[in-house]
């Protein structure tokens, strides 16, 4: 499937990446609060013993740990999550657990977030295994549950119960980084293929408005209505103007976007954005701290005015500004209105300079010279999120060089979802040459 007139034994690579891409899409794995993600079949048959480890009935991570030539260097931990948020079969123009491929692409609901990466890596990992090739140190390979949900009964719940797992590891690879944006050279009509490394990533907080008043009959004057004063506090809290901030990760992206096309930021912010084609909603979502609401529940008949009414919300905050953030939705929630804070997910920021960081490169050079991989950080969270607890420093590297045109980052969790082939091809690649040499 992928081009032809490579070595066979990469094509062969190649090949199982995509055809394990396309078998992972084809098992619904949607997340509604209790989705779990099936791995094991495909490492056993290549000799391996990996551990399975339940959270909950059907609510499975599955790790297994390859030993490196040097014991004694930090492990590297690679990991995936297999659950996948709901796809709405009427919203697309395809099966989204069809994986089908037309137009170069494979299409359904996981095809970037995140089973071409998991394809990626169980294929490196497969041929591993058959080969039984030794790497510079320890990898730990690891597909948790329920990403989609915090990671609650995956990645947390893994280092709260068997941190273990991860002994002696101290850097990791996910999902949403390391795709490539086409940057215009300056002073030149040439552009120069640049991948986000994600170095940072936002850190989250799932909130909750508890309005009370005064519960009575629809028909009477109320002047405690938990509903307006809700409704006050939406207002107040969706009409607040985050302030602009360039955090270290994102002041670093935009130095060196800024040398590569002689284009500041401070001329034109939105401008200097559109520069970053396909991942530019992902580095918008990382100027500022945000609050999103998502879901409203009051009442329960039409002639009673309730006692209480909720309004949830997505507050994503940089690195740094978690208190800030929390603080500020109190002061706007304002009288009669209580914040609720239901889960918490840390921000981080890994190293931007690294032997580590340069292999990266160096794997991403070796099938595409000349490009640039520059820091950059992500406005959602990952399972990275766990495993800094165990102080293991979390990537964003899933390689993909994407077409100029393709709007990547609106694919996540979105209608049509697909991934380019040959941009699994590309990944595969990569992910082999980095492992051989991390």
């Amino acid at each position: 499937m992928c081009q032809a007139g490579r070595v066979s034994e990469w094509t062969a690579l190649e090949d199982e990446a995509v055809r394990i891409t396309r078998e992972l899409i084809r098992i619904d794995t949607s997340n509604f609060g209790d989705g779990s993600g099936p791995t094991e079949r495909l490492l056993r048959e290549v000799g391996l013993d990996p551990s399975l480890y339940e959270s909950q009935p059907g609510r499975a991570t599955v790790a297994v740990r390859i030993a490196g030539a040097d014991r004694s260097a930090g492990g590297l931990v690679v990991h995936g999550h297999l659950d996948v948020v709901p796809a709405n079969a009427a919203d697309w123009s395809v099966d989204p657990f069809g994986a089908e491929i037309h137009d170069g692409m494979i299409w359904g609901r996981g095809a970037v977030d995140m089973k071409s990466m998991d394809a990626m890596v169980l294929a490196n990992l497969r041929r591993i295994a058959r080969e039984q090739i030794v790497p510079p140190r320890d990898l730990v390979f690891v597909f948790f549950a329920d990403e989609e949900q915090g990671g609650s009964w995956g990645s947390q719940w893994m280092v709260d119960h068997h941190p273990e797992v991860f002994d002696g590891c101290t850097e990791a690879i996910s999902e949403v980084g390391g795709y490539s944006v086409s940057l215009p050279i300056q002073g030149s009509d040439q552009t120069r293929r640049a991948y986000l490394l994600q170095t940072a990533e936002k850190g989250f907080a799932w909130v909750h408005l508890r309005a009370t008043g005064r519960a009575g009959h629809g028909s009477l004057p109320n002047d405690q209505n938990a509903i307006v004063r809700l409704a006050e506090a939406i207002n107040r809290i969706n009409q607040h103007d985050w302030p602009i901030e360039y955090v270290a990760s994102v002041q670093a992206l935009f130095d060196e976007v800024a040398q590569i096309t002689g284009v500041s930021p401070d001329d034109d912010l939105e401008a200097f954005l559109d520069l970053l084609g396909g991942g530019r909603a992902f580095v918008a979502g990382t100027l500022r701290d945000s609050a999103n609401f998502t879901r409203l529940d009051a009442g329960y008949k039409n002639n009673v005015i309730p006692g209480e009414a909720t309004a949830h919300i997505d507050c994503r905050f940089l690195p740094g500004n978690q208190d800030a953030l929390l603080d500020t939705m109190r002061e706007l929630a304002g009288e009669h209105v209580e914040l609720v804070v239901d889960q918490l997910g840390i921000s981080l920021d890994a190293p931007r300079e690294s032997r580590f960081v340069d292999k990266m490169h160096a794997a991403i050079q070796a099938e595409d010279p000349g490009a640039a991989l520059l820091p950059y950080c992500l406005s959602a969270g990952t399972d990275n999120k766990a495993l800094q607890r165990l102080g293991i420093h979390g990537y964003g590297f899933a390689p993909l060089q994407l077409p100029a045109d393709l709007n990547f980052a609106m694919l996540f969790h979105g209608v049509d979802e697909r991934v380019p082939v040959e941009a699994v091809c590309f990944g595969t690649r990569v992910l082999r040459r980095l492992l051989e040499d991390c």
